[in-house]
């Protein structure tokens, strides 16, 4: 399980699962909890590395990122971490 601190965002934290490179049980803390649950949702599952393409550099209200970046954001970041690119 990896955890993530977000910056910019409502949400605080982003907490997941890569198994063989999808994407599982993604969770928010803080944030709009029912865009988050419908996030969550639709990219469980996903290959972790097109979940990055698809979600990267989304903005919200001009802040420069969202909840949905600060996800690509993490998972760039678990990726590296295990040794995979998105």
């Amino acid at each position: 399980m990896f955890e993530y601190s977000t910056q910019g965002t409502c949400s605080t934290k982003i907490r997941f699962a890569i198994e063989g490179g999808k994407l599982h049980d993604v969770s928010f803390e803080g944030g709009c909890d029912g865009n988050l649950q419908a996030l969550s949702r639709l990219v469980e599952g996903m290959e972790a590395s097109a979940v990055v393409g698809r979600l990267e550099g989304i903005d919200c209200g001009g802040k420069g990122t969202s909840c949905a970046d600060q996800l690509a954001k993490a998972l760039r970041r678990a990726l590296a971490s295990r040794g995979g690119t998105p």
